[in-house]
């Protein structure tokens, strides 16, 4: 985790391992964008896509890359 971490990238990364729950935990611990347990990256429409550190800031697809195009706005009223 650590030697994964050192890095100034962090787009996706992958993990191979016959325990999944152990496999599950280091990939929280890992700072990247996409991570793969026992497989290939997952990339559906879905599920946002983007990294950490130098990899990028922000996501693209899903919800959370859809509300980058959005403005917030409060809008307060007194009580009735």
């Amino acid at each position: 985790v650590q030697i994964a971490n050192d890095s100034i990238y962090g787009l996706s990364g992958g993990i191979a391992s016959p325990d999944i729950d152990r496999a599950s935990k280091m990939a929280r611990r890992i700072r990247t964008g996409t991570m793969c347990i026992n497989g290939s990256a997952f990339l559906a429409p879905n599920a946002p896509f983007g990294g950490y550190k130098q990899s990028g800031i922000g996501r693209e697809m899903g919800k959370l890359g859809f509300e980058e195009y959005l403005e917030v706005k409060l809008i307060a009223e007194p009580a009735r």
